[in-house]
């Protein structure tokens, strides 16, 4: 084993929370950095261009792609859990969806004795990451590192679907992640200049050139090295198998994800002592949330055929999408500058739901759900995914061999209740494209199809269909040290050992109402203010928009 150099901090991920971690740490130049990321730099030509997200997907090279347990309430499915290996992390591969989650969200972390995290603490810190294209407020912010146009829906089938929502009775918001979320609206999207703005690009890229910051890519951390109960650096090796031992001054930073994460700690004897004996593996600190309280947003589809040719399938036949990709590579135009997800829908489920706990997203095209290739017809489809799951899941390992991915198990609709609020989705869908703006759209339903109508049949599809939005988080979650199921205190320092921090989505209480890629930068943001030991911002007064009317009616 070879020792190298003492940094101040290392970095374990170059993701979405590290790559804004190592900008925001290396703003001193008095700390040096090491960030380690164990896939690739994000150089590939795929990780520009929004429209190719489905490609990098299935290229193994920057997506981790974990094949999950037998899912027990899915007909034992394995889902394959998409995670970015390569600089940026998921934000270099995922589908560019921004959207911040409901204020009340973070009331409930706060509630759930994570103080520091109400919404009027993490407001200004969304505020400071973005360069909003719609103009500042007391919401947006104007000159942070993302910049995040402001999007005006044109196509037809994103104008009759927010048209729809607003005939049924909902709300329409000009803007989700502003002072109202319920409602239908348009979806920003961490694309800029026709390319994807992920944190690499946003963040890690403008301070790429700095002194005081070291990046290695291609480096798979071990273990966590810890004297006693403190951490003081990390043992990580390369394609060669050489194995480096990097100490940090300061602080080790576990960014590595709401997989990765845990993985490591259980990996250097922090976690379920039980679980950790059973592998072989020394215990250090028996914390038994580690890996627990797996949070996920349960996705379904329902596909529709178009009565009107104006769905993107033509624009992807081989034809056409050689002419799009070369407009895209001569001016950064055109379809493939798009995530083509334009417009959603944040809606309660019932009468007495607070706020939104189903996200509607309109995509202009229809896909076969198992090789995601398009249908040879004019179709669309539109998502419901359920935004409060009451199921829960876990990583645990497999061996303690650093390179064997752990054990994902999400328990998909293992609570009852989470079957019924998917049911009261897919009829509320249906309910919103038999509204008029539909009409000269809105074909046969594909999929679940006219049969499948009693609750019944309609599990029958959710057991055969459901699948992952890619949001897991909570495997590490925040709270007090008196919270057994806690492994992080609200500063992200892992409770019992010294120097060892957790900055990503596994911190999460409680998993966002949203893509949870914007959240996780704003946990970077806020957490990197308290590393540098300077004041918080301070916080908001803004108010933000409940249904008045949430405990007698649904819309």
């Amino acid at each position: 084993m070879t020792n190298t150099t003492c940094y101040d901090y290392i970095i374990v991920g170059a993701g979405s929370a590290g790559c804004v971690l190592a900008n925001r740490l290396t703003s001193n130049p008095n700390n040096h950095v090491l960030l380690i990321e164990a896939g690739p730099e994000n150089t590939a030509l795929s990780l520009k261009m929004p429209a190719a997200l489905l490609t990098n997907l299935q290229d193994t090279k920057h997506n981790w792609a974990f094949l999950g347990e037998p899912e027990p309430q899915l007909n034992n499915r394995q889902l394959q859990h998409d995670r970015g290996k390569t600089l940026g992390g998921s934000s270099s591969i995922n589908g560019m969806v921004y959207i911040r989650g409901h204020a009340l969200d973070f009331e409930g972390w706060r509630q759930s004795g994570c103080e520091g995290w109400s919404y009027a603490d993490v407001l200004p810190y969304f505020k400071r990451m973005e360069s909003y294209g719609g103009g500042g407020d007391e919401f947006r912010g104007v000159d942070g590192p993302l910049t995040i146009p402001k999007i005006t829906p044109t196509e037809p089938l994103a104008l009759a679907f927010v048209k729809a929502g607003e005939q049924a009775g909902y709300p329409t918001t000009d803007d989700i992640s502003g002072f109202q979320q319920e409602g239908f609206g348009s979806l920003d999207r961490t694309v800029y200049k026709g390319e994807r703005l992920s944190t690499a690009r946003a963040y890690l890229d403008p301070a790429r050139s700095r002194a005081n910051l070291t990046v290695i890519t291609g480096a798979h951390v071990h273990r966590i090295a810890l004297q006693g109960t403190t951490a003081t650096g990390v043992i990580y090796s390369l394609g060669n198998g050489q194995q480096i031992n990097v100490n940090a001054s300061k602080e080790v930073i576990l960014s590595a994800g709401a997989v990765g994460s845990p993985h490591l700690l259980m990996l250097s004897g922090i976690g379920p002592a039980d679980h950790l004996h059973s592998q072989g593996i020394e215990l250090l600190k028996d914390l038994p949330g580690v890996g627990q309280n797996l949070n996920e947003h349960p996705d379904f589809v329902l596909k529709f055929k178009c009565l009107k040719p104006v769905s993107l399938w033509p624009k992807t036949k081989p034809l056409a999408k050689l002419t799009a990709g070369i407009q895209w590579l001569l001016n950064r135009q055109g379809i493939c500058a798009s995530n083509h997800f334009d417009v959603v829908g944040c809606i309660r489920s019932a009468a007495g739901v607070e706020y939104p706990d189903l996200q509607l997203t309109l995509s202009p095209i229809a896909v076969d759900d198992d090789t995601w290739a398009p249908l040879q017809e004019h179709a669309f489809q539109i998502h419901v995914g359920l935004m409060q799951a009451h199921s829960r899941g876990e990583i645990t390992l497999r061996d303690s061999n650093p390179a064997t991915p752990p054990r994902i198990l999400v328990n998909y609709l293992q609570d009852d209740r989470d079957r019924e609020l998917m049911r009261k989705g897919i009829r509320l869908i249906r309910q919103l494209v038999e509204q008029t703006a539909f009409t000269e759209y809105k074909g046969a339903e594909i999929y679940p199809g006219p049969d499948a109508q009693t609750d019944e049949q309609l599990d029958q599809c959710l057991s055969q269909s459901v699948a992952t939005q890619w949001h897991l988080s909570g495997t590490a979650k925040m709270g007090l040290r008196t919270d057994n199921s806690a492994v992080v205190n609200p500063d992200g320092l892992v409770h019992g050992i010294n120097c060892l921090r957790v900055v990503d989505a596994s911190i999460m209480p409680t998993v966002t109402n949203g893509n949870t890629n914007c959240p996780t930068m704003m946990i970077a943001e806020k957490l990197s203010d308290v590393i540098l030991g300077v004041p918080a911002l301070p916080r908001s007064e803004a108010d933000f928009w409940t249904n008045p009317n949430f405990e007698s009616s649904q819309r």
